[in-house]
């Protein structure tokens, strides 16, 4: 499963839905808001993207993660719009038989959702804002 959404994640919802009772382990990753970079105040960040290639290329992640790891399934929702610090803006959950596979799967996850996948970030500060390139 892979969504862009507008409204808050709920990432309990989306971990209980991966639920299953083969899994020996289930890992989530919560990307959140900070208040803070650049040695500035973060007030808000708007998150935009070309949704249909997002889409095409968070399925293609999802794909690509099962393939390379031993894990029974992936979730991953990303944010859209304006969030405010502390607020959830990507929830990754892998479910596998074994831990060492599911965290290796998030992180292979978020490091190339940062690299591929075509979302842009907008980081606003008191005094003005920035477009911030992949990978912060």
């Amino acid at each position: 499963m892979h969504r862009l959404v507008r409204e808050a994640i709920d990432v309990q919802a989306l971990r209980k839905a991966m639920a299953d009772p083969a899994d020996g382990a289930v890992v989530v990753f919560e990307g959140v808001v900070r208040d803070h970079a650049r040695g500035k105040t973060v007030t808000r960040l708007e998150y935009h993207a070309y949704e249909s290639m997002a889409l095409k290329k968070l399925g293609e992640l999802c794909d690509e993660a099962r393939a390379r790891f031993a894990i029974r399934d992936i979730a991953i929702e990303h944010r859209l719009g304006m969030l405010r610090p502390g607020e959830c803006s990507v929830a990754i959950v892998v479910a596998s038989a074994h831990r060492a596979a599911a965290f290796d799967a998030v992180r292979f996850a978020i490091d190339t959702l940062k690299q591929i996948v075509p979302i842009w970030k907008r980081e606003f500060y008191e005094d003005g804002a920035v477009w911030i390139e992949g990978g912060n």
